[in-house]
Formats: C-alpha cells, sequence, structure tokens
C-alpha cells in the first residue's frame, strides 16, 4: 500500500505528446478531483478512465464523468467484490445495477472485472468466475469496452474469455502475464495496459512482455493510488505521473518517448471509444 506519510513526488517533465491515463482510481485519492484533473493536464495527462470496483464506487465513477468532460467512467464489480456480494445474497442484483450504469454515455467500459486468486480462496471461485462471465456479457449488450483485472489467474481468465467470447474492445489493465501471454494477446486484438509496476527491479518478465507487446495495442496508466513508479515507489501514486512509466515504457520498447505516446493516444481512444 502506499504511504501517505510520505511527500508526494514532484511534477515530472511534460509530456509533448498528450496521453490518458487508462485506469485510475479518484475517489481513492487525497486530492480533490480537480486538482488531480489539473496535475495531469500541466504534464500532458489530459483524460483519465476513471474506474469503479462496487456499485458505491461505480455510481461515484458515473457522476464524476458526468461532471468533467476529460474524465471517462467504467463500472464493474471487482473480482474481490464478488464473493462478498454472493455472500449478501446480492449479486445478481448489483450485476443488474452495473448494466443499467453501464448504459449511461460516459461510461464507456465494463470493468474492471476478472479474476484474483490472490486474495479470494477457493470458496469464491465460483463467485468470481459467475461475475466475470456476466460482466463480458453487459460489455458486449451495451457494446463498451471490457475492462480485466487479472492476478494469479491467467489460465482461466483466457480460457473464459474464449468460452464466452471476448467483447470487441477488451482491455487487460495492469497486464501482468509474460511475453508468451503478451503474444496471444496481439493475437487476439486485445490491449495491454501497463503500469507503474513495469518499473521495478524485479520486473524483468513484465519488461520482456512489454517488449513483444504490439505498439499498436499498448495503453499506459497508473491504478493510483497504487502501483507508485520507480524512483517514487512506496508514496501515494497519482494520474501526474504518467510520464515516468511512459518514458520507461519507451526506454523498454526502443521507441522515442514521442512515438510511444503517439500509439498510447490513439490506442486509448480507440479502445474505449471516445
Amino acid at each position: 500500500m502506499p504511504s501517505p506519510t510520505q511527500p508526494a513526488p514532484p511534477l515530472p517533465e511534460p509530456l509533448r505528446v498528450a496521453v490518458a491515463d487508462s485506469h485510475t482510481h479518484l475517489d481513492m485519492q487525497e486530492p480533490s478531483v480537480e486538482e488531480a484533473l489539473s496535475a495531469a493536464a500541466a504534464v500532458g495527462v489530459g483524460t483519465l478512465v476513471q474506474v469503479g470496483c462496487d456499485l458505491e464506487r461505480s455510481r461515484w465513477a458515473a457522476e464524476t464523468a458526468a461532471r468533467h468532460p476529460e474524465v471517462h467512467a467504467a463500472v464493474a464489480l471487482h473480482p474481490n467484490e464478488a464473493p462478498r456480494a454472493a455472500e449478501r445474497g446480492e449479486l445478481d442484483s448489483s450485476l443488474a445495477e452495473i448494466e443499467r450504469l453501464a448504459g449511461l454515455p460516459q461510461v464507456l467500459a465494463v470493468g474492471e472485472t476478472g479474476l484474483d486468486y490472490f486474495r479470494t480462496g477457493e470458496d469464491g471461485i465460483g463467485s468470481q468466475q459467475h461475475s466475470f462471465r456476466a460482466h463480458i456479457a453487459i460489455a458486449k449488450r451495451t457494446e463498451r469496452a471490457l475492462v480485466i483485472h487479472d492476478r494469479d489467474a491467467h489460465a482461466d481468465v483466457l480460457r473464459i474469455l474464449d468460452e464466452e467470447g471476448a467483447p470487441e474492445r477488451t482491455v487487460f489493465h495492469c497486464f501482468s502475464g509474460d511475453a508468451e501471454m503478451a503474444r496471444l494477446c496481439a493475437s487476439k486484438g486485445w490491449f495491454m495496459s501497463f503500469a507503474g509496476n513495469v518499473t521495478f527491479k524485479n520486473a524483468q518478465p513484465l519488461r520482456d512482455a512489454l517488449a513483444v507487446a504490439p505498439p499498436e495495442l499498448v495503453l499506459v496508466e497508473t491504478d493510483a493510488p497504487f502501483l507508485t513508479p520507480a524512483p517514487y515507489r512506496g508514496r501515494t501514486n497519482a494520474p501526474y505521473l504518467v510520464p515516468v512509466t511512459l518514458r520507461a515504457m519507451a526506454a523498454t520498447k526502443g521507441m522515442s518517448e514521442d512515438s510511444l505516446a503517439e500509439h498510447v493516444a490513439a490506442n486509448t481512444a480507440r479502445a474505449f471509444g471516445y
């Protein structure tokens, strides 16, 4: 978890080509939405995708996107929320509300959904998989992008996507697979969004995946307030730190900063349909 006791990282040098933060949680960050948007815009991050993880946060995402044209919303039950909703007997009713929210014009994606076997034990797998399949269907019915959370569950995520049929626009948020999985995703035309952990010293397999990911399918995100990029790891993340991650990504791919930024900007607009 990020530490709120350490000072916020400084604003990086602005990007020359504006990009989007394809996945952030403004509702979990200290500054006001207006302050966060202003800081991001100052460094060339002019568009944000605000992601919901439960009903309350999904409603907040939709409301915030309605007030701020530079913010787009994604709505879903996080994989770890699905077992909790099931225990309360509220999973199906919650999914129905997610579908209602997904139909709003400012909501461009259904997510983050998927599977997380790191925090949920065997007893929660069934409800996670049920919820994931339902979100896939919602994304297709509402013609929204699908944003996937995949933690320690690669094989089942890929299997369920094949069984259900992935939506036309599918995004692996905080991509965590290896080079082989990146090649598989590329063959399916799925977008891969990379976060600050691609800069971590122990993340060479992730950099290997980024190296083989086609520039036409790469996105950048913060997942703020989490996954703050080096050299600020351990501090609180925010959308204005996207340039730090993007520059590290460009170095990994052997591309210029501007060239990668141009790809990322176009890819994000294509992935989310704005």
